[in-house]
């Protein structure tokens, strides 16, 4: 295995063997120069090499090996000829969506995403219709494989994207079995933002002489302002509060190292009246999706996730990052900063750090090129004037691409019975079945009363407001918006029972939910024992299933009073 750095100098795509009509889509997309990754990986992948490379999300791999796959393809053969495995369903389906667009120039290509969360049935059917490239994850992809409705016989390139956190999460075997029903003769393409020794081993058994490449901005970027802050650990709660309530993030990203640090932190924010929604290996799909849309559509202001489940997740203009916990692997800490600061952005990194955790910062330290810096509390203060709330609310749309829903047809329905100005529309997604538009805060509950009492392209489609309990109440704590606590405006028949839920989006209470944010001010209180995240007795878990260190700060916090 041989080693190749990434070449500082800006290169353009023209230079590289590339089809024309590749060519012309990156000219369609104003894609000029590559970026490091991009110059260091394309020529060995154009040449039909086996690579290993070292890439962190948000540094262009995607497009590397999207142009290198889409190459060679020959349309004029139904057969799946790529396959690309990625560890989350959010990352396939941002994987498939840039393939296509990179494809846009070339004719009746199919692209095809088969990720779990969804049924099987009408993956297996579209298989018969046939997909030339196929992204996924590695479950449903096996699952696919035994039930002998996907055959990967003809497959030339076989990419693994994030195969790290794959291996973390327990794929390891999953993809070598993948792996075993390609055919030999094919060029496997490995992309990690870190390389531990498992990964090494996987290496071994699926690559073929692969070509190393390392990129040096694996390291801390200089665009982002990184600051530690030392921490009495039953204080850490209190404090995440205070820097947010100081720098006031239209958006922001806080990192837990567990499942139950995720959501204690995400119900003391509530209490504290910030917007803040958690996204953990816990929740159901639907729930992870209503989770990331919300937060893509500016319907929340912080989220709070575990390392695994933010994997692969590409949060465009995000101000500010908090590392609620150190973590004790210096490249998961660099590949958590890396979600601000990007495309020439700068962005704010602040770490806290309790005394046990000084071991990790240390390490930290001694894999970055300057010194860390460390700041006082008490130096940033909390601006309490108002509550930190999200600017936008989301409405979910149960309708989608095959209802011939567009953009535009949920727009218009806004602008024309519904009333709001284009200002108070944000960013809309129509996906298959259903849909997303984010709308002005104050204008929620008339935006909801509208398209729930009058039609959109002609139709009536059920809607539903995420983030609100059955009384019209934002899960942040928030007052009622207008129009929400009122199903008999949505039209419901009389005794349908079920009509207060669907308008509102409440859903019958979860055993041991206990979820609703409390009211008022959080008082600090005594730090409490915990018992874990909640699948058992014995030592906390980490979102991996491993027991976390030893000395962990995990079972020294406070909350706030409910």
């Amino acid at each position: 295995m041989t080693s190749a750095p990434a070449s500082p100098a800006a290169l353009a795509f023209g230079g590289l063997p590339l089809s024309a009509p590749l060519l012309l889509a990156l000219e369609r997309l104003s894609f000029t120069a590559m970026t490091p990754i991009q110059a260091a990986t394309l020529p060995f992948i154009l040449a039909g090499r086996d690579i290993i490379a070292r890439a962190k999300t948000g540094s262009g791999k995607t497009a590397a090996f999207a142009l290198g796959t889409l190459q060679k393809i020959d349309t004029a053969s139904a057969t799946t000829q790529a396959l690309i495995l990625c560890p989350t369903r959010e990352l396939a389906d941002q994987v498939a969506q840039a393939i296509r667009q990179l494809a846009q120039t070339i004719p009746n290509l199919r692209v095809l995403t088969l990720c779990g969360g969804v049924p099987i049935r009408g993956q297996v059917e579209s298989l018969q219709r046939g997909a030339h490239i196929a992204v996924g994850t590695p479950g449903r992809v096996l699952d696919l494989l035994d039930r002998e409705a996907l055959n990967v016989s003809g497959i030339s390139t076989l990419v693994l994207d994030e195969a790290d956190r794959m291996v973390d999460m327990g794929f390891y075997e999953d993809i070598a079995r993948v792996a075993s029903h390609c055919p030999t003769a094919r060029q496997t393409l490995l992309f990690s933002a870190t390389y531990p020794e498992n990964i090494r081993k996987l290496t071994t058994r699926l690559l073929r002489s692969p070509q190393e490449i390392t990129v040096d901005a694996e390291r801390a970027p200089q665009a982002i302002t990184q600051k530690f802050f030392e921490i009495d650990p039953s204080a850490r709660l209190a404090a995440v509060v205070q820097l947010l309530s100081h720098f006031r993030p239209e958006s922001a990203l806080a990192f837990c190292n567990t499942k139950a640090g995720c959501r204690e932190l995400t119900e003391y924010l509530h209490a504290a009246g910030i917007s803040a929604l958690a996204l953990h290996g816990d929740l159901e799909q639907r729930d992870r999706d209503e989770v990331l849309v919300q937060f893509t559509q500016r319907s929340c202001v912080v989220l709070v996730a575990t390392d695994v489940a933010a994997r692969g997740l590409d949060i465009a203009d995000l101000a500010l990052v908090i590392n609620v916990e150190v973590s004790p692997d210096q490249d998961v800490h660099v590949h958590r900063i890396g979600r601000t600061g990007r495309a020439d952005r700068t962005g704010i990194a602040l770490t806290l750090c309790a005394p046990e955790e000084m071991q990790w910062a240390t390490q930290i330290e001694a894999f970055q090129p300057t010194r860390l810096e460390w700041a006082k509390l008490a130096d940033y203060p909390a601006d309490v004037r108002q509550p930190l709330k999200a600017s936008m609310m989301t409405l979910l749309i149960l309708g989608g691409k095959r209802d011939k829903l567009r953009p535009g047809d949920v727009l218009g329905a806004l602008t024309g019975e519904a009333g709001l100005s284009k200002e108070e529309v944000g960013k809309i997604a129509v996906g298959d079945a259903v849909s997303y538009v984010a709308v002005a805060r104050a204008a929620a509950g008339r935006a909801m009363e509208a398209l729930a009492n009058g039609q959109i392209k002609g139709k009536k489609f059920r809607i539903r407001m995420l983030g609100v309990d059955g009384q019209g109440r934002p899960a942040d704590g928030g007052k009622p918006e207008a129009g929400l606590s009122m199903p008999a405006r949505t039209g419901a028949k009389s005794g349908d029972r079920e009509a207060p839920r669907r308008a509102t989006g409440a859903r019958p209470p979860r055993s041991g939910a206990g979820n609703q944010a409390g009211a008022g001010a959080p008082s600090w209180s005594k730090p409490q024992p915990r018992s874990g995240s909640g699948s058992g007795s014995g030592a906390p878990r980490r979102d991996d299933g491993r027991a976390r260190p030893a000395g962990s700060s995990a079972q020294k916090r406070s909350k706030p009073a409910r």
